[in-house]
């Protein structure tokens, strides 16, 4: 029997969207990181990141290993675990009836995962004393879409994850949200603000003071996360 494989994946955009990037870090059955992987993608959403990172993933395992996976997006864990069923019984349309977003990166997902035994893990972004395997991605992301170069090595040479920030309480965020102040409408008659402080959208991925956020559920967020709660 093949022993688990735990791994990790993150994407990220610097503007969101912006230059954005992938990576994954891919770890034994005790944890310990054994090599990692990211890639730029050029001007894109932090959500083609995410999903990017986990495809690239699937990709660079073997399908005949158990594999968990760890990650921070709620986005990609219900796309694939949840919303992924009711899309395709709609024809790859949302309970609006709105095309689905990321469309091609979650079909080739979907087959990536046919017959393979994979387990999702949600962990929290950026806490002290979070998961190492998600910070490890997190940072090599980051970096990858700040330089837009691909990088890649073993557990001897892991980016080198920043000290995690006390991420703001609710009220805070709340605040935040209430004293954005508006930017300009959509073409979809969707109001959107420019961020007078950094927030988190509820996809679980912070937003910079002077983002463009949107509605989200009923909460402030990324605009291009609004279709997945559509």
């Amino acid at each position: 029997m093949n022993e688990r494989l735990i791994a990790a994946c993150d994407g990220a955009a610097k503007g969101n969207p912006g230059p954005a990037a992938w990576a994954y870090v891919v770890a034994d059955a005790a944890g310990v990181p054994q090599r990692w992987q990211a890639g730029p993608l050029g001007h894109s959403t932090n959500n083609v990141g995410e999903l990017t990172a986990l495809e690239q993933l699937l990709v660079a395992t073997d399908p005949a290993v158990p594999l968990e996976v760890r990650l921070d997006s709620t986005y990609t864990r219900d796309a694939v675990t949840k919303w992924l069923v009711g899309w395709k019984r709609n024809g790859w349309k949302t309970a609006a009836g709105k095309p689905v977003a990321n469309q091609a990166l979650i079909q080739h997902i979907d087959a990536l995962l046919e017959g393979r035994d994979v387990t999702f893990v949600y962990v929290p972004a950026h806490q002290v004393n979070g998961d190492p395997l998600n910070a490890i991605a997190d940072k090599a992301a980051s970096d990858a879409a700040r330089r837009q170069e691909a990088a890649g090595g073993t557990g001897a040479d892991l980016p080198e994850p920043e000290p995690a920030r006390t991420s703001p309480s609710r009220g805070a965020r709340a605040a935040s949200s209430a004293g954005s102040k508006p930017k300009r409408a959509s073409s979809g008659g969707s109001r959107t603000l420019s961020a007078r402080f950094a927030g988190t959208c509820p996809c679980t991925r912070p937003y910079a003071k002077g983002d463009t956020i949107t509605k989200v559920g009923g909460s402030w967020g990324h605009p291009e996360c609004a279709g997945a709660h559509a």
